[in-house]
């Protein structure tokens, strides 16, 4: 199976840096798993088994056994870093800081076309899109406030089409809420397959993957703070070096 790299643990969390396609836990219904594959709940269970019973309560006890610390989640196709708690003790805490707004995260994305303003905020609500699984600016059900700052970091060129290379800084934290905020603003990331431009246009660059990365983290757990990073994946930083400035 794909597996994380740890970036930094203590007796409280482990921090680990995730791989692309990896998913975070497995989809069930009421008959069970609703696929065969490897998660990161079940690489959590053997290398940290203390995790299994860590986390918010599930009604359903086949997903109850398997909560394994997860204080937030990534998407399959994003990769870096994510917080795991070791006890329930300091999930409660990493959760409150998530609440209060208390963790920075940044994230390095590449977008379509050249971003105008070299830093702004969307702050658009989303909703989930009828029907479906999409999320949406526009109406929907399940409306909830979603706001994301960004920074241009570079210019780039194939060439032909023009990209930017943002940091991104999500201040809440809604389900595909980077790729639909920056596909609002008409620049979707590169290789996103749910909100962006057609695969054939992808394949030209080279990327089976959305190019959105979670490259570090910082928060105060007690009185001490962290800030850990994540190196860019070689597949991204491929990507990048196909590009000229």
């Amino acid at each position: 199976m794909l597996e994380p790299n740890v970036l930094f643990e203590n007796k409280d969390f482990i921090i680990i840096n995730k791989p692309a396609g990896l998913l975070v836990h497995g989809v069930f219904d009421k008959h069970g798993p609703k696929h065969s594959e490897s998660t990161l709940i079940d690489w959590l269970l053997k290398k940290y088994p203390e995790t299994r019973e860590v986390g918010d309560p599930s009604p359903e006890e086949m997903i109850r056994q398997q909560r394994g610390g997860i204080v937030h989640r990534l998407d399959r196709e994003t990769s870096g870093v994510m917080i795991i708690a070791r006890n329930q003790k300091s999930f409660e805490y990493l959760k409150k800081l998530f609440q209060d707004k208390k963790v920075q995260k940044t994230y390095l994305a590449l977008v379509w076309g050249r971003v105008k303003d070299k830093a702004g905020t969307i702050n658009k609500p989303i909703s989930i899109k009828d029907g479906s699984v999409k999320r949406t600016v526009f109406k929907g059900k399940m409306t909830r406030e979603a706001i994301t700052d960004y920074k241009v970091k570079k210019y780039l060129t194939d060439g032909k089409n023009e990209f930017t290379l943002l940091e991104v800084m999500p201040k809440t934290g809604r389900t595909h809420q980077i790729r639909v905020h920056l596909s609002s603003i008409g620049h979707p990331v590169v290789g996103d397959k749910l909100y962006g431009k057609k695969n054939i246009e992808n394949r030209k660059l080279n990327i089976d993957r959305h190019f959105l990365h979670a490259q570090k983290i910082q928060f105060a757990f007690g009185k001490r703070q962290h800030l850990i990073e994540a190196p860019l994946p070689p597949e991204l930083r491929s990507v990048i070096s196909g590009l000229t400035s």
